[in-house]
């Protein structure tokens, strides 16, 4: 689980990946608005002291991400926000080290309230004896993950890419893993594991969860799933009004 985090850290980079990252956080971040030319290939050049073959593949991915548009005697321009691919897991990440807003924040907690209590039925429907011991483990290492907040996150984000799994849908897999990577920020922001209230109420309903899978009943796990999020989108409220939240980056 540990390699995920290196998607935040520009020492695990190449130098299309760092300047692609570079560019991509900030049209995200509004630097570049939509409609606004990015610096020119010279300047970009200069800037991060790359070859010109290494700067057109970049502006090759950020075009396929649906970022930029190149034209003959235009230049490239930054298109409009509906077409900005935000399920690719590189854009999420972008976004995250960017930081949160309000909206985004919201639209996180919609999108996994449309997904993830589906995922937890389908996984009552579908578990095996097997799977459901696997997600026992998951919740064990959630129980006892208190040395850190990247410590807990991590074993959160595993929680919750079991579920995926054992929901037995290969688009549920993808759909929850990408939107899961950019919830990290988000898990470490708000973590139950510093104090041990939250930290013990937090994985009780995860454990919720589990027992309704194992119950096979899909209504019950599909519930908890749904109350376990809006409990940790109630988290990060509090956090975030009294302006006491760390980013991924030093949260250790």
């Amino acid at each position: 689980m540990g390699s995920r985090f290196q998607n935040y850290s520009e020492g695990a980079l190449s130098s299309h990946d760092q300047v692609a990252r570079a560019l991509g956080t900030d049209i995200l971040a509004g630097v570049y608005p939509p409609g606004t030319k990015i610096p020119g290939e010279a300047e970009i050049l200069e800037r991060f002291g790359i070859s010109r073959t290494v700067l057109r593949e970049v502006l090759k991915t950020l075009t396929a991400k649906g970022l930029i548009v190149s034209k003959t005697r235009v230049g490239t321009k930054v298109l409009d926000e509906v077409h900005w691919n935000m399920f690719d897991s590189d854009v999420l990440a972008w976004k995250v080290a960017g930081g949160f807003d309000e909206g985004f924040r919201r639209d996180l907690a919609e999108i996994r309230l449309a997904i993830e209590p589906e995922a937890a039925a389908m996984a009552a429907r579908r578990a095996t004896t097997e799977q459901i011991e696997m997600l026992r483990e998951r919740l064990e290492d959630m129980r006892n993950a208190t040395a850190s907040r990247r410590a807990f996150a991590e074993a959160d984000l595993a929680f919750h890419q079991a579920i995926g799994t054992v929901s037995g849908n290969a688009l549920m897999r993808g759909i929850s893993g990408v939107i899961e990577t950019a919830l990290m920020a988000s898990f470490t922001l708000s973590s139950a594991v510093d104090d041990k209230a939250e930290h013990k109420k937090n994985v009780g309903h995860h454990q919720a969860i589990v027992d309704a899978i194992e119950a096979r009943d899909a209504d019950r796990a599909r519930g908890a799933m749904r109350a376990t999020i809006d409990y940790g989108v109630a988290r990060i409220r509090r956090v975030t009004a009294k302006g006491n939240g760390a980013w991924l980056n030093n949260s250790d």
